[in-house]
C-alpha cells in the first residue's frame, strides 16, 4: 500500500470524510514552511496594505485601521500544491470584499493581483476573493500569525490552491483581465483548483462532480 492510500485509509480510522481532502493530497497535522525569498522582518507600524487598480477610491490601511474593521473568525480546510493538506484551520480577519467594497471596483474589474514582499504577485478572479472565506487574516488559531507563515497578515483563499493566498500582503490591484503571478509564470495553472489537481499548465479541467466520485 502506497503511502497516499495509507494516508486515505487513516482518514477513515480519523472518521473524516474523504471527499474532503483532493486528489492527489496527503492530510498533515503539521504545517510545513515554504515561500519565496527571505522572511521579511517589519518594525512596529510598518506594515500596511494599499487597495488599488481599477477602483474609484484607492486607499492604504495599517495594521491598526485593519483591525478595528468588522472582522470575522473562520475554519476551513487549506491544501498546498506541493500535496499536503490540513484541515480545521481557524484564521480571523477581514474579508476581502469588505476592502474592495471601500474602494469601490469599478465594472470594468474582473481580476485580483495580490502583490506581497519582494515582488510576489499571485492572480485569481474578482468573483474567487470576494467569498464568505476569502480574508485578509491577521490571526492565527487565536494568536498573530507566525512571520514564518506570513505574518503579520497575508491572504486566505481556502478554496484554491495556498499558493494563490500570499504571504506578507502589501497590495491589492484589481485588473481588467487576468494577469499570470510568480508562480503562474513560472508553470504553475492560472487558477488552482485544488480537486481538479490544477496544479500546473495544462492540468485537466474535469468537473468537480467527476473528480470528488474517485
Amino acid at each position: 500500500m502506497s503511502f497516499f492510500d495509507r494516508n486515505r485509509k487513516d482518514l477513515l480510522d480519523k472518521g473524516y470524510d474523504p471527499s474532503r481532502l483532493p486528489p492527489g493530497q496527503y492530510l498533515t497535522d503539521r504545517f510545513p514552511v515554504l515561500h519565496v525569498g527571505d522572511v521579511p522582518e517589519y518594525e512596529p507600524g510598518e506594515w500596511n496594505l494599499t487597495v488599488t487598480g481599477l477602483v474609484d477610491q484607492p486607499f492604504t490601511i495599517d495594521l491598526d485601521e485593519l483591525k478595528a474593521m468588522p472582522s470575522v473568525t473562520l475554519t476551513f480546510d487549506i491544501h498546498c500544491v506541493t500535496k499536503w493538506s490540513k484541515f480545521d484551520t481557524t484564521w480571523t480577519g477581514v474579508r476581502v470584499r469588505d476592502l474592495l467594497e471601500r474602494a469601490g471596483v469599478q465594472p470594468s474589474g474582473t481580476h485580483v493581483v495580490e502583490h506581497a514582499e519582494f515582488g510576489y504577485t499571485t492572480n485569481l478572479p474578482l468573483a474567487d476573493i470576494t467569498t464568505d472565506e476569502a480574508i485578509v487574516a491577521y490571526a492565527f488559531e487565536g494568536e498573530d500569525i507566525d512571520d514564518i507563515h506570513g505574518g503579520p497578515v497575508r491572504i486566505v483563499v481556502p478554496h484554491l490552491y495556498f499558493w494563490k493566498s500570499a504571504k506578507w500582503v502589501r497590495a491589492l490591484e484589481v485588473t481588467a483581465a487576468d494577469q499570470a503571478g510568480f508562480w503562474e509564470r513560472n508553470g504553475y495553472h492560472m487558477y488552482g483548483d485544488p480537486f481538479r489537481e490544477q496544479r500546473h499548465w495544462g492540468d485537466s479541467q474535469r468537473s468537480l462532480e467527476v473528480v470528488r466520485v474517485r
